[in-house]
This record gives structure tokens, sequence and C-alpha cells, in this order.
């Protein structure tokens, strides 16, 4: 059977379990290309939180008290405070599904996800939309600063 160079390695181990019950233990290796793009996720996550923590204060501070997590979740969705975290969202949503379909992985497309992060997380005084809203996030609040940073590190080891 032909494997895909990037598909999972498995290795089936038969043993015996403590009530003499034949078992089979199922060892995964990870793939490098999921795990990347896994990396890549969990480093976006990490920046999406801070920044829509931020976002709710500086709302509260503004607009008013957010009086439950299901308006939080409204106002997230609908409201244009929040809109331009959108392209950030979409594209943690975009790895997710890329990680739970069933044709595997490409280094292409982990590549691009990695390119459109980057490209994404480049903050400007001068930009529009997520650009200076990022900007102005990392301004304020030490907690952006310090997932921008995790982030940063993992994008500009992937990008050599």
């Amino acid at each position: 059977m032909a494997k895909h160079p990037a598909a999972e390695v498995l290795c089936f181990v038969s043993g015996v379990d403590s009530q003499a019950k034949a078992t089979t233990l199922l060892q995964i290796m990870t793939d490098p290309l999921r795990e990347r793009m896994e990396e890549a996720r969990h480093a976006l996550l990490a920046l999406h939180k801070a920044l829509v923590d931020s976002e709710r204060i500086s709302y509260e501070k503004t607009i008013g008290a957010i009086r439950s997590p299901n308006q939080f979740l409204q106002l997230l969705i609908t409201d244009p405070w929040f809109a331009w975290l959108q392209p950030l969202s979409q594209l943690i949503v975009s790895m997710d599904e890329a990680l739970d379909a069933k044709d595997p992985l490409t280094g292409a497309m982990v590549d691009a996800a990695v390119k459109e992060a980057g490209v994404l997380l480049a903050p400007s005084e001068s930009g529009e939309g997520f650009s200076r809203h990022y900007f102005d996030a990392l301004q304020r609040d030490p907690d952006v600063v310090l997932a921008h940073a995790e982030a940063t590190k993992f994008f500009g080891r992937r990008r050599s």
C-alpha cells in the first residue's frame, strides 16, 4: 500500500492487559504538516483570545458593561466594534477546516495559511482595518503585546 509522504505513520503493538485480554495499542506518530498547522493555529488562538479580551475591556469602558456571555457572543458576531477581528477569526476557522478535512494536508496548504498569518500580523499605524486596529491594541494592552511576541516568534521562525 503506497502512502502519501505526509501521511501519519502507524505502529501496531499487540499485548495482553491486566485481565489477560488481548489488546492492541495504536501509536500515531505526528504528521509534520499537521503539527506545523496545529502550532500555527495555537499561536493564533492565543493571540485571538488576548485581542478579544482587550476589545471587551475597551468596549465596556466606552459603551458600557456587557451583561452576559450570550450578549458578548452576539456583539462579537454582529457589532461593528468587533468586526475588525473577523479576518483573524476566519483564518483560524480555515485552519480548523483544513485540519478536519478528509483529504491530507499539503505543504502548499500549510505554507499558505502561515503566510496569510504573517501578513495579517503586521500592525500599521497608518493602515486601515485589521492592521490599524491591531496596532492600536498593541499600544494599549500589554497582554496583546505578549501574545503578539509569542505568535511572531512562531511565524518568524517558520519564514526562514
